[in-house]
């Protein structure tokens, strides 16, 4: 029914009111990757494998805390969530035993959600199959189920797991995507989506386990598709959509030479095995292994390593108790041998590799298998299985759809599969800065360029200077959404993640209160989404634990606009709401409602005294620490909802200024103007001057949950219109404005009114 009305109109989103709505968004939350009961982030070892005892209720947070939670994102000019929740959530307990207490939970969190205005999308989210390959998704049966052993995963390296890891503490920076290159991933993922064609002697239950992984999976989705679609008050008016399982990846599938590793695989940190070596260590032999290091110019060859595992195979044995979890394994897939060796792979009696192109084509057809045949075939045969699923529930519901993460996209462009209700969902990193934790001020690099074959020398790919890396950024992005646009056909883009560490350069920023690293990078990555043209985006990421030590509890990663050892942006201290309601203990003159702005006193009214913020006696801290956490870079304007189409947008930081041009068939109705969310900690009553190319505008504090947000309305003509806001430039990492001729204060405002009628 579409309550809301959200509707996409080829690359656009639209409200009911068919304003163009630009996604404005944040994943949440970081935490929802382990369980709350006990509470078992990656550095925790204790209890890691009993997963008979664990409950995911309270993520991402408890009802209690997702009022204070979902109020400050809203308070910060998100409008969108995209929704963490993993398989490993719904189905811990064992093959069809849904945790309906979460699921309970959710539907909560939704309707919390639901109350404070956001759309929603669903993501089922995996890194490196599971927690326990050294990422978050699956439950730990579906190793078992594989044939696996992960409790043999640290002496065979056929994972690296943070939880398992000798010395927490020194786990390595950035070295869990490395798990991509190692056996435990590489095996899932290519039993996950193509087990009949390679594992076709591995059935479970009298299917092969292709079949029951994917069934398992897509059943609970669709079951908690399900049960949310019984609650009656979520879908269409809150939950828009629902994407596909985070960041696939091909396993195997495609590789085309397994004793070398092909020079596209950028990712290469510590011990980097060929397939074939990983096939080794995992059957317990000894292998010397390459080891590389990151460097400024990306990964290369820092040694050797031999890797010992003294006899200890990855591979489940031949004594294991498969009743425990219910199903029956086909006396044809035998315990204690490589699922591998099995099918003619290599013949472990003289550790000889046989068929090093075994997964270079199809084994029955001789069909040759590339990423993009892998993208194009049973990648998209699992979207389409995954999208009726959950369609069949939510009728209405978008799909987003997520390929292999800087892999060409799908080719759908015309087919059945170009429908209406399809979203090109696609995540981008600054690769140089998220593995370094380095902001290099002074070059960057055009990695995706790269992966196209756009330069005929890396070198040509690095940009030198300011601008010419914010520049490289935005191409980037524009580039991938105009291959998405080429690749699937007219459809919105959304970057569901998008981030940056924030414990740079051994985490000098907590040390000093220095986070101008931290706030370059931000603001460079904000800049290139304004500039990419896509529809919005959902940054990464949001976790309410996060602190100086663990970072976001996962891995290492600290990529959270706050953590609890950090101030937080203050509460805007200087409005009130249209009710009248003040806050804290600020003071102050405005304008009231009856003020009738005109061309002929508009700079006098533009020159109102400023607002200087005072932290409040409940956080003093705030005064004498540097540092918001970069908020000046994400707390930042955008266009909500525009009367016609947006033409361009975007913030200047370092101006403070903020400039927005659209297209409008007509002209907009009293009841229907366009949004804009203006951040007062930029744009302050009485210090922010606007200038228009026509009508009038206004701004409104909205009350959020008791506290104050501000939000301009434009009333404007048909045509092109064009919006210059400047506010004010503050010290950087400090809540005091910069010094000005003008000072003063303001004792309360309810809303600031300027009428303009430019001629």
């Amino acid at each position: 029914m579409a309550a809301r009305g959200l509707t996409i109109d080829g690359t656009k989103f639209r409200d009911a009111e068919g304003r163009e709505v630009t996604f404005r968004g944040i994943n949440v939350a970081g935490e929802s990757k382990f369980p709350r009961y006990p509470d078992q982030p990656s550095h925790q070892p204790n209890g890691f494998f009993d997963t008979e005892n664990i409950s995911f209720v309270g993520r991402p947070f408890t009802e209690e805390e997702a009022h204070i939670h979902l109020a400050r994102l809203k308070r910060w000019g998100y409008n969108v969530i995209r929704y963490i929740f993993t398989w490993e959530a719904l189905e811990h307990a064992g093959p069809g035993q849904y945790d309906e207490a979460y699921i309970d939970h959710t539907i909560k969190i939704l309707r919390i959600a639901k109350s404070y205005g956001f759309y929603v999308f669903m993501d089922p989210h995996q890194d490196v199959w599971s927690r326990f390959t050294g990422g978050s998704g699956a439950p730990l049966w579906t190793l078992y189920a594989c044939g696996l052993d992960p409790e043999t995963f640290t002496a065979n390296q056929a994972a690296f797991v943070h939880n398992t890891w000798p010395d927490p503490a020194e786990f390595p920076k950035m070295l869990w995507p490395t798990n991509y290159t190692r056996l435990a991933a590489q095996v899932t993922f290519t039993l996950f989506y193509a087990g009949r064609d390679f594992a076709p002697n591995a059935i479970i239950d009298g299917k092969n386990i292709q079949d029951y992984l994917t069934d398992h999976f897509i059943a609970a989705c669709a079951h908690l598709a399900q049960r949310i679609h019984e609650a009656g008050d979520l879908e269409d008016d809150c939950i828009i959509g629902w994407e596909t399982l985070n960041e696939p990846f091909r396993g195997l599938i495609g590789w085309e030479d397994l004793d070398a590793i092909p020079d596209a695989l950028k990712m290469r940190k510590g011990t980097c095995p060929t397939p074939w070596q990983a096939i080794l260590t995992g059957a317990g032999r000894a292998v010397e292994i390459d080891t590389y290091a990151f460097g400024t110019f990306g990964a290369y060859k820092s040694g050797r390593e031999f890797v010992d595992p003294g006899g200890v195979s990855a591979w489940l044995p031949s004594n294991f108790d498969d009743s425990k979890f219910g199903w029956k394994r086909d006396p044809g897939w035998k315990l204690g041998e490589c699922l591998w060796a099995q099918n003619g792979v290599w013949d472990p009696s003289e550790d000889l590799l046989l068929k090093k192109d075994y997964f270079a084509s199809v084994p029955k057809s001789g069909t040759k298998l590339d990423y993009e045949k892998f993208t194009n075939t049973y990648y998209m045969d699992h979207f389409r299985r995954y999208r009726d699923s959950i369609r069949a529930i939510h009728k209405d519901c978008m799909i987003l759809m997520q390929s292999a993460v800087l892999e060409v996209p799908p080719s759908i462009r015309g087919t059945p599969d170009d429908e209406k209700r399809l979203v090109f969902a696609t995540h981008y990193y600054d690769g140089l800065t998220l593995i370094q934790k380095h902001w290099n001020k002074f070059y960057n690099v055009d990695v995706f360029g790269i992966l196209r074959h756009r330069y005929s020398s890396p070198v040509f790919a690095v940009k030198v200077g300011s601008t010419a890396i914010r520049n490289c950024l935005r191409d980037q992005l524009k580039a991938i959404r105009d291959e998405g646009l080429e690749q699937l056909g007219e459809h919105p883009t959304v970057f569901t993640e998008i981030g940056i560490p924030f414990d740079m350069d051994d985490k000098y920023a907590y040390k000093s209160g220095d986070y101008s690293s931290q706030t370059a990078a931000l603001d460079a990555n904000h800049f290139a989404l304004e500039g990419s043209g896509a529809q919005g985006y959902t940054l990464w990421t949001y976790a309410s634990q996060n602190n100086h030590q663990w970072g976001d509890l996962w891995n290492g990663e600290d990529l959270s606009i706050v953590s609890v050892d950090d101030p937080l942006l203050p509460n805007s201290s200087s409005l009130t709401t249209s009710s009248g309601h003040g806050y804290g203990s600020y003071s102050g003159t405005s304008l009231s409602d009856s003020t009738t702005i005109n061309p002929s006193n508009l700079k006098g009214a533009l020159r109102s005294p400023e607002i200087r913020q005072k932290p409040s006696s409940a956080q003093p801290e705030v005064a004498s620490n540097q540092g918001l956490r970069a908020a000046e870079a994400f707390v930042r304007p955008s266009p909500i909802a525009t009367v016609g189409d947006v033409v361009s947008f975007g913030f200047d930081l370092a101006r403070v200024t903020f400039t927005f041009s659209l297209v409008s068939e007509s002209a907009t109705k009293e009841e229907v103007p366009t949004e804009i969310f203006l951040p007062e900690f930029h744009f302050p009553p009485g210090k922010t001057q606007v200038e228009v190319s026509g009508g009038r505008w206004r701004i409104d504090v909205v009350d959020i949950d008791g506290e104050p947000m501000q939000l301009m309305k434009w009333w404007h003509g048909a045509g092109e219109q064009n919006m210059t806001i400047k506010g004010v430039k503050r010290k950087p990492g400090a809540l005091d404005e910069e010094e000005d001729a003008d000072t003063g204060y303001l004792e309360s405002v309810r809303s600031t009114v300027q009428d303009c009628s430019v001629m």
